[in-house]
């Protein structure tokens, strides 16, 4: 089955009941059972409900894997994976990391005994390096956030099964339309559905899919056990979105591409990266802020927001600088974007 065929029509068949080819928004929290197990699957909806299985099932066909766990938000998918981690253990991550999840490894679970090395990962040679007894997972973000370093996957994958350890990938911004990370060996995708999946800016999500049956096992208690799994409205809106997936991709990336021509020879850029990011030739703070105010589309200020729990020494290692500017190139007619790029930077 083809991409597009999958976004439409992966985990869905006709509901029994009434023959609806929308999957149904099953809103309850509980089943009938007719005797006691008796119950089809579905128990308690913050573990089992229909709406969101079909969800997780195409989410799952989407990154060719055999199992897909939606959670209410893209840092509950990451929190449920730190959670397979005990006291002692290390992780390998970027240094080039969306601010979420540096926030929720240094703030929360370095807390715990477990140990975070930040690195540049743009060289796998280099991941190698730290690895040693301890070390439990990797963790890849490519293309990272907000600068677009690129990770070789496949090369990192070797490392981790050589030594026996975990590979997570969050591939939020390349979704599954661009690169599918367990093609390449990764152990578990994550994925913030917010994003390119749900494509509306209507929903809060996260989600895990994954093929081996014991790490499906252990996730899917840490997923029922602490609850942060989203409700059936939130699952149909996804499923909904996952429709058009195919097509929204093709519009961003041709309208990025369009406006990557664009700024390449814009005087006010200094230099810019594919999400896309720019960061402001010769502007400070205040400059920043006038000009980020001054767009009409969607547009990130990484410093004050996304990565605001960073350190700025840490930022300015890896280019998160003030200056930097990250637009959410949007599937709109390109000629109305790249007036908006013209007249925000006049």
């Amino acid at each position: 089955m083809k991409f597009g065929t999958k976004a439409i029509h992966a985990g869905q068949e006709p509901d029994p009941s009434t023959g609806a080819i929308m999957t149904p928004i099953f809103q309850t929290s509980t089943y009938w059972q007719k005797s006691p197990g008796d119950n089809k699957g579905f128990e308690y909806s913050r573990g089992t409900n229909p709406t969101r299985k079909a969800l997780e099932d195409c989410l799952a066909a989407l990154e060719n894997a055999k199992y897909g766990l939606a959670f209410s938000s893209g840092m509950g998918a990451t929190d449920a994976v730190m959670k397979l981690l005990a006291p002692g253990d290390e992780v390998i991550t970027g240094n080039d990391l969306y601010g979420g999840s540096y926030r929720i490894f240094t703030k929360i679970f370095s807390n715990y005994g477990i140990k975070f090395h930040f690195i540049d990962m743009t060289d796998s040679e280099n991941v190698q390096k730290y690895v040693n007894d301890q070390t439990k997972l990797i963790w890849i973000e490519t293309p990272t956030n907000p600068t677009m370093q690129i990770v070789d996957i496949e090369a990192v994958s070797k490392i981790a099964k050589q030594n026996n350890i975990l590979l997570a990938v969050d591939n939020t911004f390349a979704s599954p339309y661009l690169q599918n990370p367990i093609d390449l060996g990764a152990d578990i995708v994550m994925h913030s559905v917010t994003k390119y999946l749900g494509g509306h800016s209507d929903v809060v999500m996260g989600a895990l899919m994954l093929n081996d049956d014991e790490l499906y096992k252990r996730l899917w208690f840490i997923y029922n056990a602490c609850g942060a799994t989203p409700g059936p409205m939130d699952s149909f809106l996804v499923l909904r979105g996952l429709k058009t997936l195919h097509l929204r991709m093709k519009a961003h990336c041709e309208n990025g591409r369009q406006i990557a021509e664009f700024l390449k020879t814009h005087p006010k850029v200094e230099k810019f990266t594919g999400m896309i990011s720019i960061t402001l030739k010769g502007a400070d703070l205040q400059e920043t802020y006038r000009i980020a105010s001054s767009f009409k589309s969607l547009i990130n200020h990484p410093v004050s927001m996304t990565h605001g729990s960073i350190p700025k020494s840490e930022r300015d290692k890896v280019g998160v600088v003030d200056n930097l500017l990250r637009l959410s190139v949007g599937v709109e007619d390109v000629e109305d974007l790249l007036e908006d790029l013209k007249q925000a930077l006049s």
